[in-house]
């Protein structure tokens, strides 16, 4: 049993953006030599998250809509009142309670196990941010 550990940085340019990071993920697997195992996707962020869901670009659409109607970003926050880093982002912590900040995908014959329509996607919710990290860890046999 082998424990790999691999990180993923990258830059976000929106508000409330998401990106597809599978190809990343899946290429990072492959190079390991890994046949079977799990891979822990993780964001390193408060107010970014991991999810699987379907890579449509309408959808897409719809999906920052929602958060932003969900938690919108004008609304009357404590947190606002004095933010530690000088980001009035409350609302993007609120957004994150109902998401996952990490996702295990299976490895079966050294490929990630996902639906057809499954893409992993990581989201930013306090954008744009220069610098932004993904940890993976992948834990398998070869």
């Amino acid at each position: 049993m082998k424990i790999l550990r691999h990180r993923i940085e990258l830059e976000t340019t929106a508000p409330i953006q998401i990106i597809d990071v599978t190809d990343q993920v899946r290429g990072w697997v492959t190079s390991t030599g890994i046949k079977d195992g799990l891979v822990t996707v993780s964001s390193l962020h408060t107010t970014a998250r991991i999810n699987v869901n379907e890579r449509e670009a309408q959808l897409e659409r719809d999906m920052i809509t929602y958060l932003k109607r969900l938690v919108p970003r004008d609304g009357d926050y404590l947190h606002n009142l004095d933010p530690i880093d000088g980001r009035d982002n409350a609302h993007s912590h609120l957004l994150g309670l109902f998401m996952n900040s990490s996702e295990t995908i299976p490895v079966a014959a050294g490929a990630l196990v996902l639906g057809g329509w499954q893409s992993i996607f990581f989201i930013e919710l306090d954008g744009p941010r220069e610098r932004r990290g993904i940890e993976l860890q992948l834990l398998g046999t070869d």
